[in-house]
């Protein structure tokens, strides 16, 4: 059993809830945002998808279930084998035309990687590239705001 690890980032996107919604709901389009997914399948059932992670020379492979969804205001999964993982995304309405996004990702540290790096050393990588998908994702939403999209 490894050693399990949290992380939450927010960031503030200029565009309805609504909006937010719709585009971070599209989950098979995530790797245009989030750099280290490589891939996101919908699978028969719609609320189990196939995620492939791709990040330093290291690929990891899962199912993850929707287990909970509440249009536009969050959506919450765990994985199905795998890459033991769970998380939740929030919106929240802060204006009509701005929405606070929160993201937590919950994973277990991989065997393979326990004995090369220190779980903070790591924290710090992972939130700064969730941090960074985040934002990548806000600007994504205002392009597509900004153009009518």
């Amino acid at each position: 059993m490894g050693r399990w690890l949290e992380h939450s980032v927010t960031t503030e996107v200029n565009a309805p809830v609504d909006r937010v919604w719709a585009v971070w709901s599209d989950l098979e389009a995530m790797p245009k945002w989030m750099r280290w997914i490589e891939s996101v399948k919908t699978l028969d059932d719609p609320e189990l998808t196939d995620w492939t992670l791709a990040a330093q020379g290291f690929r990891f492979h899962w199912k993850a279930r929707i287990t909970q969804r509440v249009e536009a205001q969050q959506l919450h999964w765990e994985s199905v084998g795998g890459l033991p993982t769970k998380g939740a995304v929030r919106f929240y309405v802060e204006q009509p035309e701005r929405t606070a996004v929160k993201l937590t990702v919950t994973y277990e540290l991989p065997g393979v990687l326990a004995p090369l790096m220190e779980p903070s050393i790591l924290g710090g990588i992972v939130t700064k590239e969730l941090q960074a998908n985040l934002d990548r994702f806000r600007d994504l939403v205002e392009r597509e705001q900004a153009s009518g999209g």
